[in-house]
């Protein structure tokens, strides 16, 4: 099953190839443009480069969120017309899990995005990478007495790079990941995983997931 993958949720606009959970290949950009002026370009210039035809691609996967929210816009709109032209579905998957995937150790995986403000977005995961609690979009403090329940803990994510200091002073042998970015190529392994699950959704259904208002809408209000 040939699968195509992008992930436009951070700063790096991310398309991926991938043979069922082998990875084909990949593009990667941060350049300071905006995915939207990216991700076409990037997505052709893979798809040529491995002469393969989009009409071969059997399953879409897609960040939906949460993270930038015109990135995040941007990514689902993108990826809407292309299931609708092939007839195919899609794997939505938030990039908490994408993070997640980053790490292959501990009992904990803890996902931290910089929401801005002191404000975080986390998911936390077990090994298999099964969410062990719902999403949390909230001030960094109440994000780590939630994370504080558990042991074993790695963090991933810019989100825990922002705040490292914070979380040894309250958590206890807390450990942190290497690599912070988030890839489209992770998108498209869970993507595989949610096909097998039969975890899957429609060019109608999918739909980007936040957490939290956008600035411009909390300030308004």
């Amino acid at each position: 099953m040939k699968i195509l993958a992008i992930d436009t949720s951070s700063k790096i606009c991310s398309v991926a190839l991938l043979e069922d959970n082998v990875v084909i290949d990949k593009n990667e950009l941060d350049d300071g443009k905006t995915h939207s002026e990216n991700l076409m370009p990037l997505l052709d210039e893979l798809l040529k480069r491995n002469k393969i035809n989009i009409k071969q691609i059997e399953l879409l996967a897609c960040s939906v969120g949460p993270g930038s929210f015109t990135g995040i816009r941007i990514g689902v709109a993108t990826i809407k017309p292309i299931a609708e032209v092939l007839n195919i579905k899609i794997a939505s998957v938030t990039s908490l899990e994408t993070l997640a995937r980053i790490i292959e150790e501990n009992d904990t995986i803890v996902s931290l995005i910089d929401a801005r403000n002191n404000q975080v977005y986390c998911g936390i995961f077990d090994k298999n990478y099964n969410k062990k609690e719902d999403y949390i979009a909230d001030d960094i403090n109440e994000a780590i007495e939630h994370i504080k329940k558990y042991n074993d803990i790695i963090c991933v994510g810019d989100g825990a790079i922002l705040h490292k200091d914070l979380l040894n002073e309250k958590i206890k042998d807390i450990k942190f990941a290497e690599e912070n970015n988030e890839s489209a190529v992770n998108v498209g392994k869970i993507g595989y995983k949610k096909f097998l699950e039969n975890d899957l959704c429609s060019a109608d259904s999918i739909v980007p997931i936040y957490l939290r208002k956008s600035q411009a809408e909390r300030l308004k209000k």
